[in-house]
C-alpha cells in the first residue's frame, strides 16, 4: 500500500498571545514534556533574571543556567552541566542566542527542548538548526525541532523594537529565498518541496502584506506565526532552503567581511532581498517589498546600515562564496563587480524615486 502522508516534525505546542509565559508550567505539564516540573531552564546573565523571578514560584522544580552568550562553548558547557540530572526538558528562555544554545544542549543530551521566546529577532525559535558562534566565525548545526514553542507578546513588546523589526526583514525575505529556491529547480534540476516552499512564502506574504505595526498584539501575532512557520518548513524540507537564499548570502557575506560593523540578520537580510528581487526581474515586487520594510524603518539601502554602496558591492559580489553549492539568482547571473555596482545604480534610483 502506498504512503499517503507523511509525518511532519513541529512542535506538539505553539503557544502565542498575551500572558503565555504566565501559563508556561501548565501547558508543560498537560502536554506531559514536564510531568514532574524537573526542567533545566538557560537564560541570559541580564534580562533572564528577572524571568527567572517572575517564573520561580511557578516552577519549583527547575534549574537555572545562565548563558554568557551563543557561543559553541558555551552549548557544549550547558550539555555538560545538565547532563545525568535527569530532567525532563530544556527550556530555552530568552532571544535567539539563548535558544540556540539550548537547541543545541538538548541535541546533545537527548532531551526535548522548549524555545520561549522573548523577542522575534528572527525565524531560528522553532527551526531546526542552531547558529553558534565558533573559532572559525559561525556555524549552523542540525539540531531537533522544538517539541513547544511558547511566545507571550507582552515580553516580546518589551524588548527593544529594533529587534521585532529584524523579525519582520527575515519573515519577508522568504518571498526571495522560495523564489531562489523555484529558479534552482527550474535550471538545475534541484528538488524543491512544495509544502515547505507554499509555508515559508505563505509567512512571508502574511507579514508582508499585514497593514499593522508592531505595536499591534495583531500584527505581532502574524509575525510570530510567519516565524514559526518558517521554521517548520525548513523541518519539512530537511534544509534551510525554504527560507535561505540570495539574500542570506548577502548576509553572510556582511558578517564575514565587515564583523565589527554588520547590522542585524533580519536588518540585512531584507535589504538583500530587497536587492534579489529587483536583480531578477521582479522590480513590481522589489519595490513593494521596500516599501512595507521602509514603512517598519527598516533599511532598503545599504547607507541606513552604515555601509557605502561600494561596501555593499563588494558583499553582493563576495555572497556566493559563503555558501558553496547553493544556486541562487547571484549564481545565475554571476554578474561581474562592475555589473553589480550599476545594479544596484539602478536600484538605488528606483528606491528614491
Amino acid at each position: 500500500m502506498p504512503v499517503l502522508t507523511r509525518l511532519i516534525p513541529s512542535p506538539v505546542v505553539v503557544d502565542i498571545r498575551g500572558g503565555a509565559l504566565d501559563d508556561l508550567a501548565g501547558v508543560l505539564a498537560d502536554q506531559r514534556i514536564s510531568a514532574s516540573g524537573k526542567l533545566a531552564v538557560a537564560i541570559s546573565d541580564g534580562s533572564g533574571r528577572a524571568l527567572r523571578e517572575r517564573l520561580t514560584p511557578a516552577l519549583p522544580g527547575a534549574h537555572w543556567y545562565s548563558v554568557s552568550d551563543g557561543t559553541l562553548d558555551s552549548a557544549v558547557k550547558l550539555a555538560d552541566d545538565i547532563k545525568g540530572n535527569r530532567y525532563d526538558a530544556v527550556v530555552g528562555l530568552g532571544g535567539g542566542k539563548i535558544v540556540d544554545v539550548a537547541k543545541y544542549a538538548a541535541a546533545r543530551v537527548g532531551l526535548p527542548m522548549v524555545a520561549v521566546a522573548t523577542n522575534l529577532a528572527h525565524d531560528g525559535l522553532c527551526s531546526p538548526v542552531a547558529t553558534l558562534d565558533n573559532d572559525n566565525g559561525r556555524g549552523s548545526y542540525g539540531v531537533p525541532t522544538p517539541i513547544a514553542v511558547v511566545i507571550d507578546l507582552d515580553i516580546v513588546r518589551q524588548a527593544p523594537a529594533r529587534f521585532v523589526r529584524s523579525g519582520i526583514g527575515d519573515a519577508v525575505s522568504n518571498i526571495s529565498c522560495v523564489a531562489d529556491w523555484e529558479l534552482a529547480h527550474e535550471v538545475k534540476g534541484e528538488e524543491i518541496d512544495g509544502l515547505a516552499a507554499a509555508m515559508a512564502r505563505q509567512a512571508g506574504e502574511a507579514v508582508l502584506r499585514h497593514p499593522g505595526g508592531i505595536a499591534d498584539d495583531a500584527f505581532l501575532k502574524v509575525l510570530a506565526e510567519g516565524l514559526v512557520l518558517t521554521g517548520i518548513s525548513m523541518s519539512v524540507a530537511g534544509d534551510s532552503r525554504p527560507a535561505s537564499g540570495a539574500c542570506h548570502e548577502i548576509n553572510h557575506a556582511f558578517d564575514l567581511l565587515y564583523p565589527k560593523r554588520a547590522a542585524s540578520h533580519g536588518e540585512q537580510v531584507g535589504l538583500g532581498a530587497c536587492f534579489a528581487m529587483y536583480l531578477r526581474g521582479a522590480r513590481e515586487e522589489s519595490l513593494h517589498m521596500a516599501a512595507t520594510l521602509r514603512r517598519h524603518e527598516l533599511p532598503v539601502v545599504p547607507e541606513e546600515i552604515g555601509f557605502t554602496a561600494d561596501e555593499f558591492v563588494q558583499a553582493v559580489d563576495y555572497a556566493p562564496q559563503t555558501r558553496p553549492g547553493r544556486f541562487t539568482i547571484l549564481e545565475h547571473l554571476n554578474l561581474s563587480t562592475d555589473q553589480i555596482r550599476d545594479a544596484y545604480a539602478d536600484y538605488a534610483k528606483a528606491i528614491h524615486s
